[in-house]
C-alpha cells in the first residue's frame, strides 16, 4: 500500500551527481498554506519521477504541479493534525533516516580500498595452519605482553625446525589442534591445519596475516580478538568459487591393518575404473558409497565453497579441469574418495561481486578501518581537541563495581571540567560519567586505567560520528531533500490511510450508497445461464440416454442419481452464467436455447444446456466489490482534495513555472 502512495512521489535513492542543488537566489514556484517550494524543489522532484525521461513540456508540468498541490496540501493537512508528533512516526522517520545516511558515514576511499583489497583476495584460496595463544582485548598490557613473548618464543622453535604441526599439537590453545574427546566422542586433532579459505572466512586480522604470509613461511605474531597466532601458509591456488559435486565414499575402519586398507584402497581403484569406462557414477555411488546421506541420491553434496571441505576434497578438486571430470582416487581420514565435478560456478569479475562484497564488508570486522578512517577525518575537519588530563582524573573515581555494573555516577559529581571539543560543541567529564554508567555492564574485571581509557576512546568515537551525522542535512542538500521526502511520504501514508483506504473499507453504508448511484458503471454484458455435463464414458447408448432424459426436463440431481453409483463417477454438472471469454467451449457452441451437440475432448463427450440468454445488467456488489472500492476511493479523494483546497490557500507563480524548459 505504502508502494501505491510513493507512485507519484517515488522515493528513491539517487546518484548525487544528478541532485539539482538550490541556488542562493531560488525562486518561489509554489506556496502552500505559508509554506514555500523553490523552482529547484519542484523541478528535482519533477525530474525524479519522470521516469520515461520524456521532454519536459508545458502540459506535463502543469499536470504534474496539479498533483505536486494535492500532495503538499495533504502533508500540510496531516501537520495540522499533529501525525509528525507521534511517537510512532518519529520511531518510523528515524528508522528510514538511520538507512540514508548510511552511505554519508563511510570514508569511500578506504571502502573503496577494502572492496579492491577483498575482490582480490577471493580470487585466491589459501591453506594454512595456526598456532594460537589466547589474550583477551581487555587483558592488561603485562598479560598481552607475557602472551607475545611466549608466542615469539614459540615461533623461534618453528624456524629452528621444529615441526610446526607438533609445535601446535602440544602448545596451541586452539582445542581442535590435538585428539580431544566430547560427548562421548573422539575426534582426532588437526595439529592445527585449518584446511583451505578465503576472504571473508576469518576474521580479519588473521586473513590479512595469512595472505600476506608466503608459502612455506610462518608469520610474526598476528593480534585478533582472539589472542595472539602464529599462521603458516601452506599451499595457495586460485579461487575454487562454488561447486556441486558427486561423490562415492569408502571407508577405513579405525583398527584396519595394513591388508585391509590396501584392500580398500584396490577396491576404490576398481569403482574409479568402472566410471572413467563409462557406467554411470550415479549407480556406482548407490551401489558402493559409504556415505548413506548421499548415496541414495547418486553421491551427490549440495553446492560449496573451499572452506566447506576437508583440505583433502578441495585439492583434488581443484585440479578438475572438465565438468564431469573424475578424480583418481585419494585418501583422508575419512577413507578413500572418488569425486566427480558435475557444476562449477566461477568468481566473476569485480562488477558481479561488488554488491555481496559490500553487504559482507558492512558485517565484517575490517569495516573498523573504515570507521577509523572517518573519524580521522571528522577530527581533523571539525577540530577536535581533547584534554587527556580531565580524562585520566577518572582512574581515581571509577572502582572495580563497574565490573559488576553497579557503578554510582554519583562518585564523579565533582568532575566538571571540558573533555573534549568538537567543533563549537564541548562534552564534559560529567557526559562521560554518564557514558560509563549507562553502558557498564557484568564483565571480567581488568585494570581500570585501562578500562577508562578503552571506554573513553568508545565515547570519544561514537560523539565523533553522532556529530557528524548531526550535520548531515546542512552538509548534503541532496540528503536533507531525501529526508524530507520520506518524512513527507510516511505522514501521507498514515493520513491517506485514515481518510480514504480504511474508510473505504469500513463505511460499509457509504459503499452501498455509492454503489446505488453508480451501479449503472458496473454492468455485465450479455451472458448466458448453461449448464456442462461431462460425461467420462463412450458408451453411446449411455450418452444417448442422458440427452434423452435431458429432451425430458429431468433435474441434474435426478439425473446425477440416475447415472452415477456409490463407486464411480461417471457424470459431473456445472451450471452457472458465463460471460464471453469465460469458457471457450460455451463460447463455441452459438449461444441459442438448448442443447449442444455432443463435444468430445480428452476422451470425455461434453453436453452444453443453455438454459437462458441473460441481458445486461449491473453487478451486484459482492460481484464487483474490489472495483468498486478502489472507485469509492478515488471518489472519497477527490471530495477531500476539494476540502483541502478550500481550507488551505496556495498559489503557483505561473511566471517561474513558465520559465522550465
Amino acid at each position: 500500500m505504502k508502494k501505491t502512495v510513493f507512485g507519484i512521489f517515488t522515493i528513491a535513492l539517487l546518484s548525487l551527481s544528478t541532485f539539482l542543488h538550490a541556488q542562493q537566489k531560488d525562486q518561489v514556484i509554489l506556496t502552500v498554506a505559508g509554506e514555500t517550494i523553490t523552482r529547484s524543489e519542484f523541478l528535482n522532484v519533477y525530474q525524479k519521477n519522470n521516469v520515461n525521461g520524456e521532454v519536459i513540456d508545458r502540459k506535463s508540468l502543469e499536470e504534474y504541479m496539479e498533483l505536486y498541490i494535492n500532495f503538499r496540501l495533504k502533508v500540510k493537512e496531516a501537520e495540522s493534525l499533529g501525525l509528525d508528533t507521534v511517537t510512532a512516526f518519529k520511531d518510523e522517520l528515524a528508522g528510514y533516516r538511520k538507512q540514508l545516511a548510511q552511505p554519508y558515514l563511510i570514508d569511500e576511499e578506504m571502502n573503496r580500498s577494502l572492496l579492491k583489497e577483498a575482490y582480490d583476495r577471493k580470487k585466491v584460496d589459501i591453506r594454512a595452519s595456526h598456532i594460537l595463544l589466547r589474550v583477551d582485548r581487555n587483558s592488561s598490557p603485562a598479560d598481552t605482553l607475557a602472551a607475545y613473548k611466549r608466542i615469539m618464543n614459540l615461533r623461534k622453535r618453528v624456524l629452528k625446525g621444529d615441526d610446526f604441526g607438533k609445535v601446535a599439537e602440544e602448545s596451541s590453545e586452539d582445542l581442535s589442534a590435538r585428539d580431544r574427546t566430547a560427548e562421548g566422542r573422539t575426534f582426532k586433532g588437526n595439529k592445527g591445519d585449518l584446511g583451505y579459505f578465503t576472504v571473508f572466512d576469518m576474521v580479519y586480522p588473521f586473513e590479512t596475516g595469512a595472505y600476506n604470509t608466503p608459502v612455506g613461511e610462518v608469520s610474526m605474531p598476528v593480534r585478533s580478538d582472539f589472542g595472539y597466532h602464529l599462521i603458516k601458509v601452506t599451499d595457495r591456488k586460485p579461487a575454487l568459487g562454488r561447486v556441486q559435486v558427486a561423490h562415492i565414499l569408502l571407508r577405513v575402519a579405525p583398527d584396519a591393518n595394513a591388508a585391509d586398507s590396501a584392500a580398500v584402497e584396490k577396491k576404490a581403484t576398481e569403482i574409479y575404473e568402472r566410471a572413467i569406462a563409462g557406467e554411470e557414477f550415479a549407480r556406482l555411488a548407490e551401489q558402493y558409497s559409504d556415505d548413506k546421506s548421499t548415496s541414495t541420491k547418486g553421491g551427490v553434496l549440495p553446492w560449496f565453497g573451499s572452506n566447506k571441505m576437508i583440505p583433502e576434497f578441495i585439492k583434488e578438486i581443484s585440479a578438475l579441469e572438465n565438468l564431469n571430470e573424475i578424480t583418481k582416487p585419494f585418501v583422508s581420514s575419512f577413507g578413500w574418495h572418488i569425486v566427480k565435478l558435475i557444476d562449477r560456478k566461477e568468481i566473476g569479475s569485480y562488477e558481479d561481486n561488488v554488491n555481496e562484497l559490500k553487504q559482507s564488508l558492512t558485517r565484517n570486522d575490517r569495516a573498523k578501518k573504515s570507521e577509523e578512517a572517518l573519524v580521522k577525518r571528522i577530527r581533523k575537519e571539525y577540530k577536535f581537541s581533547e584534554n587527556l588530563k580531565a580524562r585520566d582524573e577518572f582512574y581515581k573515581v571509577v572502582t572495580d563495581t563497574v565490573f559488576a555494573a553497579a557503578w554510582d555516577v554519583k562518585q564523579a559529581a565533582k568532575l566538571n571540567k571540558t573533555l573534549f571539543t568538537i567543533g563549537r560543541r564541548s562534552f564534559s567529564q560529567q557526559d562521560f560519567a554518564n557514558y560509563i554508567a549507562s553502558t557498564q555492564r557484568k564483565r571480567n574485571p581488568e585494570d581500570i586505567k585501562q578500562f577508562v581509557n578503552g571506554t573513553y576512546n568508545i565515547f570519544v568515537n561514537e560523539s565523533l560520528l553522532a556529530f557528524e551525522d548531526s550535520q548531515l542535512e546542512s552538509k548534503h542538500p541532496e540528503f536533507k531533500s531525501l529526508v524530507k521526502e520520506y518524512r513527507d511520504g510516511i505522514l501521507l501514508f498514515e493520513l491517506t490511510d485514515q481518510k480514504i483506504w480504511s474508510k473505504a473499507v469500513k463505511d460499509t453504508t457509504g459503499l452501498q450508497e455509492f454503489y446505488a448511484s453508480n451501479k449503472t458503471n458496473y454492468m455485465w454484458d450479455q451472458r448466458v445461464d448453461a449448464t456442462i455435463y461431462t460425461i467420462n464414458s463412450s458408451d453411446k447408448k449411455l450418452i444417448s440416454g442422458v440427452r434423452s432424459s435431458l429432451s425430458k426436463g429431468i433435474s441434474d440431481n435426478e439425473l446425477l442419481e440416475q447415472i452415477n453409483n456409490d463407486s464411480t463417477t461417471i457424470l459431473t454438472t456445472e451450471r452457472r452464467k458465463f460471460s464471453k471469454g469465460d469458457n471457450a467451449l460455451v463460447d463455441s457452441i452459438g449461444w441459442q436455447k438448448g442443447l449442444s451437440q455432443d463435444i468430445v475432448e480428452d476422451g470425455k463427450i461434453i453436453i452444453i444446456n443453455i438454459n437462458e440468454i441473460v441481458a445486461p445488467e449491473p453487478k451486484k456488489l459482492d460481484e464487483a466489490r474490489g472495483l468498486i472500492t478502489a472507485d469509492y476511493q478515488n471518489y472519497l479523494e477527490q471530495l477531500w482534495i476539494r476540502e483541502l483546497r478550500a481550507k488551505y490557500p496556495f498559489n503557483v507563480n505561473q511566471e517561474v513555472l513558465s520559465s522550465i524548459r
